[in-house]
């Protein structure tokens, strides 16, 4: 693996989605987001039974992680749920490559994330509205209005407390 230093943020890493072993219940979800989106993509006669059973199995996977992901949340590749449950998110949210959401994460209304955002256990994102690239969202925060670029917000409602520094923003 590459030094964080070394890393685009801006492209996804696909590796981060990979399902670490069978029990990995937010890995799998996302796996049945993506593999819906092909199938229904595909022209394939036979991608219509897929299809159903890719539902079934994706009907599981948010029963048992309480995740509500709608099929059609254009997610960038990267994305990690290290505690999916309760995780909430709008079906006309577009959320941007390698980004990280704890549990309990609602995005309500479409939000637009960047790339690398970290959004942390609890906070609620009301939109519509958009969050910059590189940003991070406090646990508990309550967001109503945009986010720049690199930014650190934290609070009810939520206020900028901290600007990250240039070196951690996109490194190529």
């Amino acid at each position: 693996m590459h030094a964080v230093e070394d890393i685009d943020w801006s492209k996804p890493i696909w590796e981060r989605e990979k399902p670490v072993r069978y029990w990995d219940p937010a890995r799998r979800l996302i796996k049945t987001i993506r593999r819906h989106q092909r199938l229904m993509a595909s022209r394939n006669p036979i991608s219509k039974i897929l299809l159903k059973l890719n539902v079934l199995e994706y009907r599981f996977w948010s029963a048992v992680t309480g995740a509500d992901i709608d099929l059609t949340c254009q997610i960038g590749g990267g994305f990690l749920m290290p505690h999916p449950n309760g995780i909430v998110i709008h079906p006309g949210s577009v959320i941007g490559p390698n980004c990280m959401f704890f549990q309990q994460v609602t995005l309500a209304g479409p939000v637009k994330v960047g790339f690398h955002v970290d959004i942390g256990a609890g906070a609620k994102i009301i939109g519509p509205l958009s969050i910059g690239d590189n940003a991070t969202v406090g646990a508990n925060a309550v967001v109503k209005k945009d986010i720049a670029e690199c930014d650190v917000v934290a609070g009810i409602p939520a206020r900028s407390i901290k600007k990250k520094a240039a070196s951690q923003k996109k490194v190529v």
